[in-house]
């Protein structure tokens, strides 16, 4: 499809993804649910993967309690949303995951593992934004840990579960704002010395730096191997959810909430970037979506430029190893060649 073609896209052009299984990190609110529902009515087995199981349940029933094409305007009328609409509970499956504790996702990913064979496309969604300095159960910056640590382990753990070869997809979800960051390997926690203060935004736009040189590394090495799985990445300009409202504090979150809140789109818009990235065939591999709008903030998909620093090799070598030694995760990615051909992991990141 060319950036004209792919101009207007929205969530009714989304293929059936009926037999299709899904999982979608932070699916419970915001872009995680917007994307929850696109994929649902278009046939998809969905895996809310949530921290607070109730609020899962509470969306689940909110969804099922929807007209048909609750969400999907700007689309034209499909038979299939009408048909899928009265299995769409049946459909919509909730699990913990609390991506900022390495045992939640390695208890989350073996449950997995253990009842679906298979898993066609997993949404790196979930996030923190600018929350108090705090520490994850294992040590380390809640920001770096929740959107990019646990993402990684999470990613690696279930690789193995998809399909090679069969438009087998991992997006995961940056920010416009990690073109803004760097990623200072010697500093990831912020240990505080020398007196400085915790700068909570600087360290949201570094997880999602990471985020980025993750997703395009990914798609390296899975080319490499010869895969035929994709790892895309996309991000949803400004949009208005409780990433913004609901972690940050000071400034951030003064700025975030009343004055900037009008120009914000709605996550059903925000969330068509990761919907082409996780379903459009047109798609490709280490290619970042965004907002056609000016400066990115709003709009329909398009094909949208990733920072220098997120395609750099040897910071993407850095990150990798780091991340693998901070998890204990350690990929061993498919050989590809066939259809069927799985994913893996060595022994210690089982």
């Amino acid at each position: 499809m060319t950036q004209r073609q792919q101009h207007g896209w929205n969530a009714g052009r989304i293929p059936d993804q009926t037999g299709r299984v899904c999982v979608v990190t932070g699916a419970n609110s915001g872009l995680g649910l917007a994307t929850t529902r696109a994929l649902a009515h278009r046939g998809a087995h969905v895996i809310l993967a949530v921290r607070d199981e109730a609020k899962g349940r509470a969306a689940v029933a909110s969804l099922a309690a929807e007209q048909p094409r609750a969400g999907l305007d700007d689309s034209p009328d499909d038979p299939l949303d009408d048909r899928v609409a009265d299995r769409l509970a049946d459909r919509l499956e909730v699990r913990r995951l609390d991506l900022a504790d390495l045992d939640s996702v390695r208890a989350f990913a073996a449950g997995l593992r253990a009842d679906h064979p298979r898993l066609d496309v997993l949404v790196n969604n979930a996030g923190v934004m600018a929350p108090p300095r705090t520490l994850s159960p294992q040590g380390h910056e809640l920001q770096f840990a929740a959107n990019h640590l646990g993402h990684f382990a999470l990613t690696g753990l279930l690789l193995g579960l998809l399909p090679d070869g069969s438009g087998s997809r991992v997006v995961t979800v940056t920010s416009v704002n990690h073109r803004q960051a760097r990623l200072s390997f010697d500093d990831l926690t912020d240990d505080l010395t020398g007196g400085h203060t915790y700068r909570p935004m600087a360290f949201y736009h570094r997880s999602k730096l990471a985020n980025a040189v993750f997703g395009h590394e990914l798609h390296r090495r899975l080319t490499a191997a010869g895969s035929g799985i994709r790892s895309v990445l996309a991000h949803p300009g400004y949009t208005a959810t409780r990433l913004q409202t609901s972690s940050p504090t000071g400034l951030p979150r003064l700025l975030f909430g009343t004055p900037l809140k009008p120009l914000a789109q709605q996550p059903e818009r925000g969330a068509l970037p990761q919907l082409y990235a996780a379903t459009a065939a047109e798609a490709t591999g280490g290619d970042l979506f965004g907002p056609d709008g000016v400066a990115e903030l709003r709009g329909a998909p398009e094909r949208v430029a990733l920072a220098a620093r997120a395609t750099d090799p040897e910071t993407a070598r850095l990150l990798w190893e780091l991340s693998e030694e901070l998890t204990d995760v350690r990929y061993a990615l498919p050989t590809g060649g066939r259809e069927g051909t799985r994913g893996g992991l060595s022994p210690s990141g089982a």
